[in-house]
């Protein structure tokens, strides 16, 4: 068994993760013990991922394609992390641990560090599983990153893997991305490369036919299938830039009023998936907002957390988001900061770590200080709040409160407080607090009561965790319905098929 498989695509958010979270959940159906794998991935959205040495990152994607597996969050799925902090850098994570910061222009050097890490981290997964379902990163075509690439083609090459290249049709020129990418690689890229996979179609499958046929012809290789558009495919995204405007599809309310939430853009927004779960119920509407005025009509704001808060602080002020908030808060509407977007809350923020600008004023919201330090708290929590509702989640962050006047929002389990609570101002440092259906519920109830929307009724029944595995069954049921899954298998058992045609001009080897 070759026990391995590359999917790629013809550019960012073609469907990779997706596909990948599809496969795997497939695979899983079929008994196979599967586990995902993406070499390198760049997002702030990240979850924490428990090991020997306590808590540490991975990306968001290869968390939910875990769980598509029926795997715990495990940091050899995502080995190395890059969140970006600005316009250059990024901190760079390796096997859950933030070991530094890199320019770049410089991560070349750092990339023949990293490499050994990620091969011998496939390697060990190979050993655990029956089969790796790797995920590229971008396009595999990007022939200025190929010297050092170890997560497209250079993992593939290593590994031997079997590549399926995504392309998303719904941008259009699918069919030009698909032979493009092929033509670019070299000869020996390009004899691991056995099929496409089209994404998110909306029409008749006759209308693409010749389209598939002259692919076909012109790089002697199948179009494995194609993916219809799915619109409720839109939890744990990579990014905030996955959702557009509106978060999910929100549905009718229970009563009588929606609750409309504007949730903040943040030019370094991380971990934009905690207000999913706040989408996920019914009558409520979450938008992803940038200006003043979106802020003005909503019912409850949040900020949502930060890579680069005081940053990101600046920002709100440089746009008239700050006064906007303040104002909303002022006018004793309730409002809401997870992690870094609590930060911004408090009355002042010293920062000698992340931005190095020392102490910055926060918007005085809230009666605590931040110090950041210079080790990350990385780990899972678990507590109750409003007097007993149990709330678990976990914490990413190099901030701490090191001052407080405030009543705690949460109390942990070992009776520490977490957190804080001014009126109908509240702050945690906890992400994914809120996919705790009751905390969920009761947060909402008391928001809509604070914005005077009295006819707004939560639903008794929303459940997120199930809502999160619908999501991945329904992912399976489209690989398993819309693509060749014998010629998938074929290629998990037995490799990239012999004898694959070259397409000119490729690429240097």
């Amino acid at each position: 068994m070759s026990g391995g498989l590359l999917v790629a695509g013809t550019t960012s958010d073609a469907g990779k993760s997706v596909v990948t979270a599809g496969i795997c959940r497939w695979l899983r159906r079929r008994g196979v013990a599967v586990a995902p794998f993406k070499a390198q991935n760049m997002s702030n959205n990240s979850v924490v991922a428990v090991t020997a040495r306590g808590g540490g990152e991975i990306g968001r994607a290869q968390a939910m394609q875990a769980a598509a597996c029926g795997l715990a969050p495990d940091v050899r799925f995502n080995p190395v992390l890059l969140k970006p902090g600005g316009d250059m850098t990024s901190q760079v994570v390796v096997l859950g641990e933030a070991v530094g910061t890199a320019a770049g222009r410089d991560y070349r050097v750092w990339k023949r560090r990293l490499a050994g890490t990620v091969f011998d981290t496939y390697e060990a997964l190979r050993r655990d599983f029956d089969v790796v379902v790797c995920e590229g990163a971008g396009s595999p075509a990007e022939v200025n990153l190929r010297a050092d690439d170890f997560v497209n083609m250079g993992l593939a090459r290593h590994a031997g893997l079997p590549t399926v290249v995504v392309g998303d049709i719904d941008r259009g020129g699918v069919f030009a991305a698909f032979f493009g990418t092929l033509a670019l690689l070299s000869a020996a890229d390009q004899a691991l490369v056995a099929g496409f996979v089209v994404n998110k179609f909306r029409g008749h499958l006759d209308l693409l036919r010749p389209g598939l046929d002259l692919l076909r012809e012109r790089t002697g290789r199948p179009t494995l299938g194609v993916l219809p558009y799915a619109a409720d495919l839109w939890l744990d995204g990579e990014d905030s830039l996955a959702y557009g405007a509106v978060v999910g599809r929100p549905g009718p309310p229970v009563g009588s009023q929606w609750l409309r939430v504007a949730a903040v853009r943040l030019p370094r927004i991380s971990n934009s998936t905690d207000v999913e779960a706040l989408a996920a119920e019914p009558g409520v509407r979450v938008r992803l907002v940038t200006e003043p005025a979106e802020v003005a009509d909503a019912d409850l704001v949040v900020l949502p957390g930060s890579k680069a808060t005081v940053d990101d602080l600046a920002w709100l002020r440089r746009t008239g988001l700050a006064d906007a908030v303040v104002a909303h808060a002022r006018a004793g509407r309730p409002l809401l900061g997870i992690c870094g977007g609590f930060q911004m809350l408090g009355r002042r923020i010293h920062d000698d770590v992340e931005s190095g600008r020392g102490t910055v004023e926060g918007l005085g919201l809230l009666p605590v200080e931040v110090t950041f330090a210079p080790r990350k708290t990385v780990r899972p929590v678990a507590g109750a709040a409003y007097d007993g509702v149990p709330v678990t989640g976990y914490e990413i962050h190099h901030g701490q409160v090191s001052a407080s006047a405030a009543a705690p929002f949460i109390r942990c389990d070992d009776g520490a407080a977490e957190g804080a609570r001014a009126g109908d101002v509240v702050g945690t440092h906890w992400h994914g607090a809120f996919e705790s259906d009751g905390f969920r519920r009761r947060f909402l109830a008391e928001a809509a009561r604070a914005a005077g929307r009295g006819g707004f009724a939560v639903a008794p029944d929303t459940r997120f965790g199930a809502a999160r595995e619908a999501t991945l069954d329904l992912l399976a049921d489209l690989v398993e319905e819309h693509l060749d899954t014998g010629a998938l298998w074929r290629l998990v058992t037995d490799g990239p098929p012999r004898g694959l045609p070259f397409v000119p001009p490729g690429a240097p080897d």
